[in-house]
């Protein structure tokens, strides 16, 4: 049960450098004692395959870690603490459970819930509703989304913000019903690229 005055904060999780960065300043400069943390992964039919593991890992794993994978949802979002018990295996679970170690990692009391759900349609769009409509399910204080600005929009100065691979982080930001953060890292220790609605390309020192 989330204490009052306690947040929920979400992240989007995706084997991707922009996820990891999200979830790094979420853990170093967005969640506060009592928050609790969900982390988001949506899935699409022709979802390519990244390890993305050692991004998050500092040192070998060693064995049994924490499980990782809730159950998928197309309309109707499960609940934010509804886990699964690991399943079986794959890299989806692999970087969900990376994640995860890496939250325990950084901040140990932190309670930390996994929602895998799956878009119905292989297109950005699709994808961006399902994250609205979770992040509204579940009654989200601060939503968190890796941000990947594309060279041409830098050189260009396109009013088409940032992507996450294709993800529309500026929709997200303009129709979110929460506080919505796009991130962008800078490097390993360059700080980070802050947009939101009241923000745009905000500067905040790692």
């Amino acid at each position: 049960m989330i204490m009052e005055g306690a947040r929920k904060v979400m992240v989007v999780a995706d084997p991707t450098r922009e996820s990891a960065g999200a979830l790094q300043y979420a853990l170093s400069h967005a969640i506060v004692d009592n928050d609790t943390l969900v982390l988001l992964h949506v899935e699409n039919p022709n979802a390519w395959r990244n390890p993305f593991g050692a991004l998050f890992r500092k040192q070998p794993s060693t064995g049994g870690g924490a499980g990782a994978a809730g159950g998928a949802a197309s309309n109707s979002p499960p609940p934010a603490s509804a886990e699964g018990g690991g399943g079986g295996g794959g890299v989806e679970v692999d970087f969900l459970d990376a994640m995860k170690q890496a939250c325990g990692a950084a901040q140990p009391k932190l309670k930390v819930s996994v929602v895998v759900a799956r878009a119905e349609m292989a297109d950005g769009k699709d994808k961006v509703s399902v994250i609205l409509g979770q992040s509204a399910a579940l009654k989200i204080d601060l939503l968190i989304v890796g941000h990947k600005r594309s060279f041409s929009n830098a050189i260009l100065g396109s009013r088409r913000g940032g992507s996450l691979r294709g993800l529309d982080t500026d929709h997200i930001i303009t129709n979110s019903k929460c506080t919505c953060v796009a991130v962008q890292k800078k490097g390993q220790h360059g700080g980070y690229l802050l947009t939101s609605k009241t923000h745009k390309n905000f500067w905040l020192l790692a």
